[in-house]
């Protein structure tokens, strides 16, 4: 162990230093992770910043109130004070990135321990329930998210299929070599922290942890966050389109990783698809809940009876 410190205190210092070309191209490399989901960030916010502008302008010229838009996710009871609930959100999850993005890199078996998991956890109970504090004073959350809705036995076939679905698209993009790309591309397996985690931490407690978060805490939090809120807030003032391409590239920039940056982004738009079609945040909660608890169980699954699995 003592020796691997000191190997790893070399390295470090060697690319402080700008001594290898390794270091070098990790470097190189970092940065450009770095620099792409900035932009999609910023992409995210500029498309939707701009549509809210573009109808603002239109509607200023029309006479009568400004009509709601269509579909089932209701949007009402949201008036232009939701633009600064949209800007804090993406203040929260930006800036998370960056502050992520300036700590050296770690492998995340070392990087998250039960302490750092309780913590994610906590914040992301936290900025849920942020959003539901901001809207409870003008809506009634259970209506306004579609919980009372009497179809909810349909989730135990939205799920499956939303995950039937993103992993004939993950077959599609592996066909494409997409995957294969991106592992040249990056010089690792293109698998985000909790397959990482899952696969190999001896921790059980973090193994336990990550799953919980995985399998529960996620499709609760993101659900309410960027279905259930952001995509509410820019179907009111951009339009749907706008909504559905904005909210979605915003869920994947959170995850921080470019290899999913795409992968999430399908996902973030099939999920808005489900919303809309049923009007229930319900729908959404069971294809993120079927969709991870796949991902953990099939992780825990190879671990345990040592299969071996390639990345997608």
């Amino acid at each position: 162990m003592v020796r691997g410190a000191k190997a790893e205190l070399r390295r470090s210092r060697a690319c402080v230093a700008g001594a290898g070309a390794a270091c070098w191209a990790e470097r190189m490399i970092k940065g450009l992770e770095t620099m792409v989901i900035e932009a999609a960030f910023l992409t995210a916010l500029g498309w939707f910043a701009l549509a809210a502008a573009w109808r603002a302008m239109r509607r200023r010229g029309s006479e009568g109130p400004p009509a709601l838009p269509g579909g089932r996710v209701g949007t009402w009871g949201l008036h232009p004070v939701d633009l600064l609930g949209i800007g804090m959100v993406f203040l929260v999850y930006a800036g998370f990135f960056v502050l992520n993005s300036t700590v050296p890199d770690k492998d995340p078996t070392q990087r998250l321990t039960p302490g750092t998991l309780v913590v994610a956890i906590a914040v992301q109970f936290a900025i849920a329930g942020m959003v539901m504090a901001f809207l409870a004073p003008r809506v009634r959350l259970g209506a306004f998210f579609g919980l009372t809705w009497k179809g909810w036995p349909w989730v135990f076939l939205i799920g499956p299929l939303v995950l039937g679905t993103m992993w004939l698209l993950f077959g599609g993009m592996a066909e494409l070599g997409y995957f294969r790309w991106m592992e040249r591309l990056l010089g690792e397996s293109p698998v985000q922290d909790v397959v990482k985690v899952l696969k190999v931490a001896k921790n059980p407690t973090v193994v336990a942890l990550m799953a919980v978060t995985a399998v529960i805490v996620a499709p609760l939090c993101e659900e309410i966050v960027f279905r259930g809120y952001l995509y509410a807030v820019a179907k009111r003032f951009g339009g749907r389109w706008t909504a559905a391409c904005c909210s979605a590239l915003l869920f994947s920039a959170a995850h921080g990783s470019l290899a999913a940056l795409l992968p999430l982004f399908l996902f973030g738009l099939l999920l808005v698809v489900v919303y809309e079609r049923t009007g229930s945040l319900w729908a959404p909660i069971a294809g993120h809940f079927f969709f991870n608890a796949a991902t953990v169980v099939v992780q825990l699954g190879a671990r345990l009876f040592h299969l071996p699995l390639a990345p997608p």
